[in-house]
């Protein structure tokens, strides 16, 4: 009689198991499982339409609160730090003003367990929601900000931060510290409908899971790896083309909107839209490029900035043929880093170190003298030709931090266009001459440095002035948007994000 009371005591404490976590099924997207956890009365279900990008979860659930959650959750397991971004919203109207959804990363998928949350709830509630313990008590963090779009969560060791913002807005910032939720964790989105009864839904776009850099990073000698991005610049829709372990850099899109150009490892690659394939551009001896390079507005050539083949130069600008052929050297000494063409193809203009400072100067794009456009002390950077030849755009640390200017063709008139806490860098005119798009740093970046492997911002504004707002939110920096990355019809963007892919 004793063992057949352990026996059934046995099978109960299975049976429960097995019932606390249901519905774990094939993989979702970037994940790989979706389960429903705790007592759900109506299963729950994740979906991802590759087309769009886009994934949608419905789920049932009581609660994620107190001793035990109640959820849907699509997942995959992790170790190690990490970055999660995604954009995303509740569908309908809904039934309970505490329904929610958002980030979530478990200890394990039992309803007990240990979590971290970032949590939006349908009536604009936003708190960073946490679990120290297997079946403790919940505590929260509120957030003023209500509503928000944009969720970001990021595990530093055993500090969780959560950064969430209206889209177009920066992010705002709560962390907890000490959380110790173990090595590998369960990572995903999550929705609860706080009503046993029903089910809700939230959609999500722009999900990225990015691994950062290591302590022991060392700059421009560890590359983390690449994803070629192409964003709308209305919507903020964006979409990941290419991927690849190492680093690649600073698209342009050439102008029959067929191809990106790109540079990696010091040569340059022509990536096909269409096929989805990129293939080495012939730049003859000129071997070690680096991420200055520029199509010209005729679409016929291409500007580079390379090393020099007999090692004198580290950077010296160059011109080839956009499909490839024996370049021509423009620029007698280096450093000289191109950033533009002129509309009427007769001139580039170039950053040049001389005399142990960094100014904009012009050169015939035939080869000639260099023509001086700044004397400002300190960096000036990032020069581009607006498409209708009137200004130059750049970005100089003249005001004390990195800010956008314009100045007319001569270098004459210069005029201060963003003026705020953020470093921003790399100016590109829209080719319909609205828009300019450029990277901000924070304000922890020195003003003179623009490094990989950041949080940033990609801003917007008009090209006459205004104010700037976020259409991307990346982990990214040197080499996400250095030169001109426009589509042809001034829709999109194309930038480089980063993460560890090896990983």
């Amino acid at each position: 009689m004793l063992l057949h009371a352990y026996s059934l005591k046995i099978v109960i404490s299975i049976t429960l198991a097995f019932a606390s976590v249901r519905g774990a099924s094939q993989s979702v997207g970037i994940f790989v499982g979706h389960s429903d956890i705790g007592k759900i009365s109506h299963p729950g279900n994740s979906t991802y339409a590759p087309s769009s990008g886009e994934y949608l979860v419905s789920g049932s659930g009581a609660n994620i609160w107190f001793g035990h959650d109640d959820l849907h959750f699509v997942w995959k397991k992790m170790a190690g730090d990490f970055i999660l971004q995604a954009r995303g919203k509740l569908i309908g109207k809904g039934v309970e003003e505490h329904r929610k959804f958002g980030w979530m990363v478990r200890s394990g998928l039992d309803s007990s367990s240990a979590m971290v949350a970032a949590t939006i709830h349908g009536d604009g509630l936003t708190s960073l929601q946490y679990r120290k313990l297997p079946g403790k008590d919940v505590e929260e963090i509120k957030f003023s900000l209500r509503a928000p779009d944009m969720i970001q969560l990021e595990r530093r060791g055993n500090q969780y931060i959560m950064s969430v913002a209206h889209f177009g807005d920066a992010f705002v910032t709560e962390s907890v510290q000490n959380v110790d939720l173990g090595t590998d964790v369960y990572v995903g989105l999550f929705v609860c409908a706080h009503n046993s009864n029903v089910v809700e839904k939230a959609s999500f776009d722009n999900v990225r899971i990015i691994i950062p850099t290591k302590k022991d990073f060392v700059p421009y000698k560890d590359y983390l790896g690449s994803n070629i991005e192409t964003m709308d610049v209305n919507t903020g829709k964006r979409e990941i083309l290419y991927t690849a372990p190492e680093s690649l850099q600073a698209p342009n899109w050439t102008n029959d909107g067929k191809a990106l150009i790109y540079n990696s490892k010091g040569l340059m690659y022509r990536f096909n839209l269409q096929t989805k394939k990129p293939v080495v551009i012939n730049t003859g001896k000129v071997i070690n490029n680096n991420n200055d390079h520029v199509i010209s507005f005729d679409g016929k050539m291409l500007g580079l900035s390379a090393t020099s083949p007999d090692g004198k130069f580290n950077s010296v600008v160059y011109t080839v043929p956009v499909n490839g052929g024996a370049p021509t050297q423009i620029t007698p000494t280096g450093p000289s880093y191109l950033h533009g063409w002129s509309p009427d193809g007769k001139y580039l203009v170039f950053t040049g170190q001389r005399n142990n400072d960094f100014d904009i100067y012009k050169i015939p794009s035939k080869g000639g003298d260099e023509i001086r456009l700044t004397s400002t002390q300190g960096l000036d950077d990032g020069p581009e030709y607006s498409p209708d030849g009137k200004y130059i755009y750049f970005n100089s640390v003249r005001s004390g931090m990195m800010q956008i200017w314009r100045m007319k063709p001569d270098g004459s008139a210069p005029e201060q266009l963003t003026n705020d806490e953020y470093n921003n860098w790399f100016p590109h005119v829209s080719p319909d001459g609205k828009w300019i798009v450029f990277l901000s740093f924070m304000k922890d970046i020195k003003p003179d440095e623009h490094p990989f492997y950041k949080h940033v911002y990609l801003r917007m504004m008009p090209a006459n002035s205004g104010t700037p707002r976020v259409i991307a939110y990346l982990y990214g920096g040197q080499g996400s948007i250095n030169t001109p990355s426009w589509s042809p019809d001034s829709k999109k963007i194309a930038f480089i994000s980063n993460s560890d892919l090896k990983k």
